[in-house]
């Protein structure tokens, strides 16, 4: 055959016998399609004479290597190879073909494809339908009268029945029997009124295993009418264990992993509910605290206090009923909800069980360490309406067991509450302090841990005695908190760390210190806070974006509303707000986020397990990325070791404090450091 069909009376009869073939011919030369036979020129709907030249891949769609089908012969083969490809109509239709194609002459880039219809059917998009569904992810299932029309490969994968297993049967097996009236009313009355439905719900795959699904049905309508619904299934199984993991670490304290006092509130408060419709059933709660707690913190460093108190929770649950509930209130607080209880004949059973365990020295990285507990114990009675009453009431009997020597238990006796003359006796040291001024500010350098640059300090309050010894001003804060002191103690802060602000910027008028003040609960939801912060900063002409209020976690989640519209009104007046000891799952994660925060100083307990291995370190990494996608500050806290500092720089933490790179110094000594120039003496990696 003499492909170049030159015009003689040999090609006019080569056309005229191509032309009576019942089989598309077409002349492929250089990637175009120069010639079509009749039959070819009939299926295109290219009337005789008219054809003019067309790429390949303008006619037949998938014939060329890469283009469709991987099966397509190349270019240069001498014998004909089989291909499957479509054929472009000119009304944009597709009909299937297959046939050969073949090079004679390679030489002149020529080829000749000889091909056959499947059939006149328009194929157009069905054949892209079926490839599309079984490439998408999703499981996807046709039913026509509760029976399998369709299922396509994702659904294979998804709950292990092949296409032909269900095609003709019932998805029956997938349901969950419990749901299965339910849902599938729900479903149909929802797609009849809103033309689709969607919900979340459990399917069994064909081991029987549950797979979490969200599912979306909508109806199968052909010509018009409804014939079926088309299933389409998502597994969903990954989200659900990251929304089980953060509703479980909301509701557990991180570091013991027990109840924390959110869930503890909530169980105690259905406990009390079960005590009001059955009266025979009574309950209770204990409060434990580690007596001599501090001085193993302070002695040996917080690392090998978390160990102790890891080791506590475990021996405290092992010590309990399985319907009993142990939860970790904060610090060495500990409580324990007693239920289906009769008298407190059944607190003392429980207390003294826990005693007898407590008993037993505690190994705590190579010290042998004993640790007195004492217990106050509250039953549930007609006075105790909320939870919070409850423990109040616990927490004072606890009170009691620690002035009778602690390592016992006392039960609450309303008759004992109105002699306890020590909180009076703590506000009027706290008045006698505050009066003679025999308080003063600290301040704590906080330095770039990569370089060790001086970033500024933080304030903190510390008690002169008359001999002239100093210590810390905790205690005091305490009472000073409960009584309301805190709002002038607060006052007169702002007001001595503002002037010390002053000087330093005066004295280093280059330099960019900051300087971080805490702000108390009381002080933070004060109706006057706003109007303080305002005048005192009128008053000492300082820089205002130089200062951060300091406010912790707790206090923010307590009223987050409230706290939000505080913090924007701090923002308001050009202040910076920093949030402390972030990360002990007091507060949700997703309303701190939407709040004016610029710096975050993360809970110590995550600068003690730096250097380690394990969840804690998963989520301090996960915190300073956190930070750094949100472009706030983090700031490591309690920094005591070598180990810690090259851990937090490795992991990329911005900031850091402790007494490995500086104790809180006095004003003094603050000043000399600052002068000392931009690079500190700070240690560093």
């Amino acid at each position: 055959m003499n492909l170049n069909l030159p015009e003689n009376s040999d090609s006019a009869a080569q056309q005229e016998v191509l032309d009576a073939l019942p089989v598309l011919v077409f002349l492929e030369r250089a990637g175009a399609i120069v010639y079509a036979n009749a039959e070819a020129r009939l299926m295109l709907g290219v009337a005789d004479g008219d054809w003019a030249e067309q790429p390949v891949e303008d006619v037949l769609w998938g014939l060329l290597p890469g283009v469709f089908e991987q099966q397509t012969p190349p270019a240069g083969t001498q014998r004909g190879r089989h291909f499957h490809a479509c054929l472009r109509t000119q009304d944009g239709g597709m009909l299937s073909v297959e046939g050969t194609y073949s090079n004679p002459a390679p030489d002149r880039h020529e080829a000749v494809i000889v091909a056959h219809s499947g059939g006149r059917e328009p194929i157009s998009k069905s054949r892209l339908m079926e490839d599309a569904l079984a490439c998408i992810p999703e499981a996807v299932v046709i039913v026509h009268s509760e029976h399998v029309l369709y299922s396509n490969a994702a659904f294979t994968r998804m709950f292990g029945y092949t296409a032909e297993e269900v095609s003709g049967g019932s998805l029956r097996d997938l349901i969950v029997p419990e749901t299965r009236l339910h849902e599938r009313a729900l479903l149909n009355k929802a797609v009849d009124q809103n033309g689709s439905a969607s919900i979340e719900t459990v399917r069994k795959n064909k081991d029987g295993e549950l797979v979490d699904v969200a599912l979306l049905s909508g109806p199968l309508v052909v010509n018009g009418v409804k014939a079926g619904y088309v299933l389409c299934y998502r597994d969903i199984g990954e989200r659900k264990l990251v929304e089980a993991k953060l509703q479980h670490d909301a509701m557990h304290d991180p570091l013991t992993g027990l109840p924390n006092r959110a869930l503890f509130l909530d169980r105690t408060s259905l406990a009390l509910a079960r005590k009001s419709r059955r009266r025979d059933q009574g309950c209770a709660v204990l409060f434990l605290d580690l007596d001599r707690f501090k001085d193993i913190n302070d002695s040996l460093g917080h690392a090998a206090g978390d160990d102790l108190l890891m080791e506590f929770s475990v021996r405290l649950s092992s010590a309990l009923r399985p319907q009993d509930t142990a939860a970790r209130l904060g610090g060495d607080e500990f409580a324990v909800l007693i239920e289906n209880i009769i008298s407190m004949a059944d607190i003392e059973v429980v207390a003294g069980r826990i005693l007898r365990h407590m008993d037993r020295p505690f190994d705590v990285d190579g010290h042998t360490i004993y640790v007195p507990v004492s217990i106050g114990a509250a039953m549930a009675g007609p006075d105790h309406a909320t939870p919070e009453m409850l423990i109040r009431d616990a927490d004072f009997a606890m009170y009691r067991a620690k002035q009778n020597g602690g390592r016992r238990l006392e039960l609450f006796d309303p008759q004992l509450v109105a002699p306890v003359t020590d909180p009076q006796e703590g506000e009027r040291e706290v008045r006698r302090v505050l009066d003679n001024r025999e308080f003063e500010t600290w301040y704590q350098p906080i330095f770039r841990l990569q370089s060790g640059v001086l970033e500024g300090f933080e304030s903190l309050l510390r008690r002169r005695h008359a001999d002239g010894s100093v210590e810390s001003f905790r205690d005091l804060l305490a009472v000073a908190e409960d009584t309301g002191l805190s709002i002038s103690l607060g006052r007169e802060t702002a007001e001595t760390v503002c002037t010390q602000l002053r000087c330093w910027t005066a004295a280093m008028p280059q330099s960019n210190l900051t300087l971080t003040m805490n702000v108390s609960r009381r002080q933070f939801f004060h109706p006057g806070i706003i109007a303080q912060v305002k005048q005192t900063l009128a008053a000492t002409g300082v820089d205002p974006a130089r200062l951060l209020f300091e406010v912790a976690e707790t206090t923010l989640s307590e009223d987050p509303d409230v706290a939000a519209v505080i913090l924007q009104q701090l923002v308001d007046c050009n202040v910076r707000v920093a949030v402390d000891n972030f990360g002990s799952g007091q507060a949700s994660l997703g309303h701190l986020m939407r709040l004016p925060i610029d710096v975050l100083k993360l809970d110590p307990r995550f600068t003690a397990a730096a250097p380690l291995t394990g969840r804690r370190v998963a989520v301090l990494k996960s915190l300073i990325q956190l930070g750094a996608d949100l472009g706030v500050q983090v700031v490591a806290q309690g920094i005591e070791t070598q180990d810690q500092l090259e851990a937090l720089c490795s992991l990329g933490c911005e900031l850091g404090q402790g007494y490995l790179l500086s104790h809180p110094l006095d004003a003094v000594q603050a000043t000399e450091l600052a002068t000392q120039g931009p690079w500190a003496t700070a240690s560093r990696p």
